[in-house]
């Protein structure tokens, strides 16, 4: 270790706290003496917010070696712990916790040598960037512009570096080709590699899947593929193969749809097999987001002049030396490090996007280096996209209006089509939403800052250009005057609305609360929009009045900018007619919102329709109110799916590993909308290889009490420990997570076995899963987030623990769903897909083994045909389950040894703790 470095360093876990000092001496330390450290001495740390949880210390500051390693190499990955962070330096890791803060010592100096390296690959722009840090007292500036020399002439910064985009004429309507069998197969074979072992079910799924590419017999008739291919088929590359063979041969694009975020990493890795030269795979190959995921350069540079302080100002910055190596500027799940803003306790990210819809299009500065812009204009001649389920159908509705529908589409991990479904098509009249509405229109009001900007400031052109224009914009910002404003809800409570929508907005508060029976529970509440009080179906009218009211000029003015395009005045140049293009688009959207709200208050009072469910919500956290209002969702969502997604494709697959599951072909096509088109749907089944009956048990611990937290958290501790780390817990409630967490994670520490959980540590869902894929010895506690889409291979994920059955929650959509499918029957449905999908993460290869532990004495034996065909199902004690887990994982090497795991007992806290 170099002894240079002026400062100590501080490695805390739940196991204990060490620092390193300068001279080269490390012990361990309290609390106090870390805490007082930390607060008097600048200290080397690695994740401050995390750092400062394990001190039970608010807000710890410090020289966080994670952001040193974000100035250092922006746009790269490294898991933040001491052993991933070794990996991405290429430095050996420490041996154990004692180890860990000499580590974060030695690992600073050699990126602050770095900085020195005539081949380090991002210096451009670092020099810059280091002076701005300097400016703000970043902790680590001194140290970082003491070792950049000043370049001799001035940098090209960040809106000189960025290239842009290009305008392309429209690609002509695909080619019809029929995909043959040869050709496909050869396709798929180049694709698995030489020396592959072949698999003849990935071979007959890639045929099947091929003839969603023949070409539309008729109009509203589209070639529809439901495949369940089981894990270990290798169904990504069994779709990609005759996808980008059809799309090179037919100049076509076809959009690969999923569920999360995991998966489209996954996918976007596997396109590397197709295209391999980077050139060709970023032009034929784009992941695309929805716009609030990406770096919006106009709030960046708002942020980079004085728009950002404090903390705040430096996260900034630091964005900014990314997003100049970035490959697409996606913030959320691309090459950003999802540790990255949390650093900051996510401080000023959220505003770094577009999350309100206030983009200004080619009234922007940087429109042409946009990024937001050039992934829209990239997918257009791509051969694959790949988005998200929403997306996809927010953009196939949209296109299918303007007349060009999308065409092809894979929607992997189909099981969650429904669910996409129904969050894309519902509606929710609550008082964010129309504060967010009244900000789109008025633009800042008061003392409010920010760059937002209203209609009249967006559309100034063609107000001055175009007079029935601009009396449409004074309209819709008159009519937008009586929406919600600022301190909505504190109104609401001292009992003293304002305005029609405020008003319907309190009686719904008052019946919520009237009718509901967990008033004090702190969760949020909800009531059927049944037999309501007249107080409310009267505040209703003049609600739905006022919403028409607005929808009159928005739509006015929306006839008024497509005039303007058409008479193309002189003014009217390319980025002009964008921005107003967008502005129509924009406007489109806000009309259709509106149109939803009011036909969703005509119904208060009148008769149910059928084919809806209505509710009233107020929404609290731990019993604070954060929103109010009325949500609609269709009962069966899959019916818009069908008409606005489904028929207007040419070509649609829907897949997953458990599509069909334990049910019949019926309930997949239900589930899909494939019910609702008018022929049928091919289907095809491929069973998983994988020996599941000798790779995997099923045990179900028939003696812990239900609601018994202490006993719940005994039982997770004995498992981990007996398994050796390398555990998933999976809880229904956020509450018993975190009562569990406290209760076992000091004591694993201890035993080096770390312990995660989401909803404790300061960390993105992300990075859990990276620091639990990286660490066999890691355990990982999370809640439905991480029972699919989790993908952990090999050893470091062997054991599976379930707090208990998954049963639904019975809210009014979920009990009017019930009615209509079966009553019970439609519980079991929900419960054996999420078992299966739980199960599901745990063998994920040939030779991953595993168990599967069921924490419910109570679960039914109708339920384990979740499980795959021939798995053991054990019901036992949680000491029988103990040492079966401990048998199963002894293969294990160089793990926590399980014969110690029979000395764990509870503390007078009900905390586990070692005889």
């Amino acid at each position: 270790m170099s002894a240079s470095l002026p400062w100590p360093a501080i490695h805390a876990t739940h196991g204990g706290i060490w620092i390193a000092f300068p001279d080269g001496v490390t012990r361990s330390a309290g609390r106090g003496e870390a805490i007082a450290l930390a607060a008097e001495t600048p200290a080397v740390l690695l994740n401050a917010p995390v750092t400062a949880t394990r001190l039970g210390y608010g807000e710890l500051s410090g020289l966080d070696l994670l952001e040193l390693f974000a100035f250092v190499h922006p746009g790269r990955f490294a898991v933040p712990t001491p052993a991933g962070m070794a990996r991405a330096l290429e430095l050996e890791p420490p041996a154990d916790d004692i180890a860990a803060p000499a580590f974060l010592l030695r690992a600073a100096q050699m990126l602050l040598d770095r900085l020195e390296s005539s081949d380090w690959a991002e210096r451009e722009g670092a020099w810059t960037t280091g002076q701005a840090l300097f400016r703000l007292r970043w902790p680590w500036a001194k140290a970082v512009t003491d070792r950049i020399a000043q370049p001799d002439r001035a940098e090209r910064w960040l809106f000189s570096k960025l290239p842009e985009w290009e305008e392309a004429p429209p690609r002509p309507q695909p080619r019809p080709v029929v995909l043959n069998a040869a050709e496909t197969d050869t396709m798929l074979a180049r694709l698995v590699g030489d020396g592959a072992e072949p698999r003849e079910g990935q071979r007959a799924y890639a045929a099947a899947t091929a003839r969603v590419f023949d070409p539309r017999v008729a109009e509203g008739r589209p070639n529809i593929v439901l495949a369940e291919a089981g894990t270990g088929i290798g169904k990504t590359l069994g779709y990609l193969a005759p996808a980008a063979l059809w799309a090179d041969q037919a100049d076509g694009t076809v959009w690969v749809s999923t569920y999360t975020k995991a998966l489209q990493r996954q996918l976007d890795r596997e396109t590397e097999r197709i295209f391999p030269k980077p050139i060709d795979r970023a032009r034929r190959v784009v992941v695309r987001k929805g716009r609030e995921n990406y770096l919006c350069l106009l709030n960046l540079e708002d942020a980079l002049q004085g728009g950002f302080q404090g903390r705040a100002a430096i996260l900034a910055q630091l964005v900014a030396r990314w997003a100049a190596y970035s490959r697409d500027g996606d913030m959320v799940g691309g090459d950003l490090p999802g540790w990255l803003p949390a650093l900051f306790r996510r401080a000023g990210s959220t505003a770094l996007t577009d999350r309100r819809g206030e983009c200004v299009y080619a009234g922007c500065p940087h429109y042409r280096k946009c990024f937001i812009e050039r992934s829209a204009r990239a997918a257009e001649g791509a051969d694959l996209v790949i988005a998200n389920h929403a997306l996809v159908m927010i953009l196939a509705q949209r296109r299918r209006e303007e007349g060009a529908p999308l065409a092809r589409m894979v929607f992997d991990e189909g099981h969650h089509l429904f669910d996409a479904a129904d969050s894309t098509f519902a509606a929710a009249l609550t008082g964010q939403e129309t504060i967010e509405l009244r900000r789109w229109i008025i633009g800042p009001e008061g003392k409010s800052r920010g760059r937002r900007r209203g209609l009249a400031a967006r559309l100034s052109d063609v107000a001055s250009y175009d007079e029935e224009g601009a009396l449409a914009i004074d309209a819709a910002i008159g009519a937008a005057g009586v929406l919600p404003a600022d301190s909505w809800l504190g109104r609401l409570g001292e009992g003293a609305p304002m305005g029609p929508i405020e008003k319907l907005l309190s009686a719904v508060r008052d019946t919520v609360y009237a009718r509901s029976s967990a008033a004090d529970a702190g969760y949020g509440l909800e009531t059927e929009a049944a037999e309501l009080d007249p107080a409310l179906i009267e505040a209703a009218a003049p609600a739905a009045q006022a919403l028409e009211a607005l929808v009159r000029p928005l739509a006015r003015l929306r006839q008024r900018l497509e005039a303007v395009l058409e008479d193309g005045p002189d003014w009217l140049d390319g980025p002009a007619r964008a921005r107003i293009e967008g502005s129509i688009a924009g406007l489109a959207n806000r009309n259709q919102l509106l149109g939803a709200w009011v036909s969703l208050l005509a119904r208060l009072g009148g008769p149910v329709d059928p084919d809806f469910v209505d509710w009233l919500a107020i929404d609290r956290i731990e019993g604070r109110e954060f929103d109010i209002g009325l949500h609609r969702h269709w009962l069966d969502p899959t019916r818009p799916l069908a008409e606005t997604v489904l028929k207007p494709a040419h070509g649609v697959l829907v897949t997953s590993a458990t599509l069909r599951g334990s049910e019949d072909w019926a309930a997949a096509e239900a589930r899909t909308g494939a019910i609702h088109l008018d022929q049928p749907v091919r289907l095809f089944e491929a069973e998983s290889p994988f020996d599941y009956a000798s790779r995997a048990e099923v045990l179900i611990v028939t003696d812990l009490k239900r609601g018994d937290l202490a006993s719940l958290g005994l039982a997770y501790a004995r498992l981990i420990a007996a398994a050796g780390g390398g555990t998933l817990g999976l809880f229904t409630a956020i509450q018993r997570l975190k009562a569990v967490h406290a209760r076992i994670a000091d004591r694993l520490a201890r035993d080096r076995l770390p312990l995660y959980a989401q909803h404790v540590d300061p960390i993105d869902t992300g990075t859990l899963v990276d620091i639990f894929r990286d660490d066999r010895r890691a355990s990982l506690l999370g809640t439905d987030a991480l029972r699919d889409g989790v993908d952990v291979p090999g050893e470091s994920l062997r054991l599976v623990v379930m707090e208990g059955v998954p049963w639904p929650r019975p809210t009014v959509l979920h009990a009017a769903r019930r009615a209509a499918g079966g009553g019970a029957a439609y519980d079991d449905r929900v419960v054996r897909a999420r078992l299966a999908q739980a199960f599901g993460r745990l063998i994920r290869r040939a030779d991953d083994r595993g168990a599967f532990v069921l924490l419910s004495a109570a679960t039914p034996t109708r339920l384990l045909d979740a499980f795959p065909a021939g798995v053991p199902v054990r019901r036992l004690t949680l000491d029988d389950a103990v040492a079966r887990v401990a048998e199963i994982n002894a293969f294990v090497p160089d793990i926590f040894s399980p014969q110690q795991v029979s000395g764990i007992r509870l503390d007078e806290a009900g905390r586990a703790e070692r005889e």
